[in-house]
């Protein structure tokens, strides 16, 4: 983990844009007694309106931002999940795409120009975007390189009451904010943020929300089976997740939701060797686990606790379709046949794609640690993605 002070330096512009967004969460705090919980700080910090991170205007994705995507690494990877939204869409009547946190618009639109290459363009395809300023970059993005398919595209505020077809979610669940619990001499704290000395610092409260303090005494088997007073263990809980995706369920009517993030299972996730929690954050290409560090100017994240994504719908009528990592996903949907497509005697583009392939694919790379899980409702269906690699035992 790199020393803070060999980050990258913050413009004067970034700076100025930082202190903003200190300050209004020094005010929040201050309006609710000197302190605020991680989750209210992290939604501050990645989306209030005109400050946040995911609402500013620097670039976060992509080379000249902060952190790289599948969808920016190569056109390999949403070429290769086309063929698992074709064999969805195929099962269910005027089938559209919703996509949840679009991005720089690279997934809708390399996924999009590769159906219409199937004879495979969904209905609609409706882009759930939150950012304003990430929403114009989409349409830029499409006015630019596929502008015969703009007709195609809605922006979404909200999920609509009905949808039928395939929604997509690439690393969104990993953004949304996370309580941070303590588990500590045989009691159960909240992590909050209070102000000292003219800085964010962490504060701990017992756990007063009912719904937080249910979901951490449900691992105390898995952290602290002994009872030993002396274990003291930090991670996340994100509720916000849970309830996102029983707003999935309400919504789904027909076809299937994709989730693609790094995380893991209950069991690994809440491992006793894993006592300082997920939270990282990321600035300029460089990881790092200060989530008080330029608010406003870097992303944060937690890991995706799979088995509680389970756990969620499971009083739904959703049913859970497919468990594995990137690599199994993106090998049983086909990602060596699109590449072969290049011809491996024209070097010039061959060796690149070939390159990206490894770094979505390799467990040394995004392989093993990205997992692909899959919802359905009225589909009977064996998913391509799922065909090998079946990873549901550790959920």
């Amino acid at each position: 983990m790199p020393s803070l002070s060999t980050l990258p330096p913050a413009s004067d512009i970034a700076l100025a844009h930082t202190q903003k967004v200190t300050q209004a969460i020094h005010d929040a705090i201050k309006r609710a007694d000197g302190w605020i919980t991680f989750e209210q700080y992290m939604n501050m910090a990645l989306y209030a309106p005109g400050l946040g991170y995911y609402s500013g205007g620097s670039t976060k994705f992509g080379g000249a931002g902060d952190f790289v995507t599948a969808p920016e690494i190569s056109p390999l990877f949403s070429r290769t999940l086309a063929r698992q939204v074709r064999q969805i869409s195929a099962q269910v009547e005027n089938a559209s795409i919703l996509e949840f946190g679009a991005g720089s618009g690279k997934l809708a639109l390399d996924l999009l120009l590769e159906l219409e290459a199937l004879e495979a363009l969904p209905e609609k395809y409706y882009i759930l975007e939150v950012s304003a300023e990430l929403r114009q970059r989409q349409r830029v993005l499409f006015a630019n390189q596929a502008a015969h398919l703009m007709p195609l595209i809605e922006w979404l505020d909200r999920l609509p009451q009905q949808f039928n077809g395939v929604m997509l979610a690439n690393e969104v669940l990993d953004a949304m904010p996370a309580h941070v619990v303590e588990w500590r001499d045989n009691l159960l704290f909240e992590r909050g943020v209070g102000w000292q000395n003219e800085q964010f610092e962490w504060q701990r409260h017992l756990i007063e929300n009912e719904e937080l303090k249910a979901a951490a005494s449900e691992l105390n088997a898995l952290i602290n089976p002994d009872n030993d007073p002396a274990v003291q263990y930090v991670s996340e809980i994100n509720l916000a997740a849970r309830h996102f995706m029983r707003s999935v369920a309400g919504c789904l009517q027909q076809g299937a939701a994709i989730l693609i993030d790094y995380g893991f299972g209950r069991g690994e996730y809440y491992h006793p060797q894993r006592n300082q929690g997920t939270l990282m954050c990321h600035y300029r290409h460089h990881a790092h686990d200060d989530p008080f560090y330029h608010p406003g100017l870097q992303d944060i994240t937690s890991h995706v606790d799979f088995s509680a994504v389970v756990a969620a719908v499971a009083e739904t009528d959703l049913q859970l379709l497919g468990y594995t990592n990137q690599a199994h996903f993106l090998i049983n949907c086909g990602i060596t046949d699109v590449l072969a497509q290049t011809s491996a005697e024209d070097l010039n583009h061959y060796l690149p794609q070939a390159n990206q392939l490894q770094k979505l694919v390799s467990p040394a790379e995004m392989g093993e640690l990205f997992k692909v899980i899959a919802f359905g409702k009225n589909i009977n269906l064996s998913l391509i993605g799922f065909s090998g690699g079946d990873m549901s035992r550790l959920l």
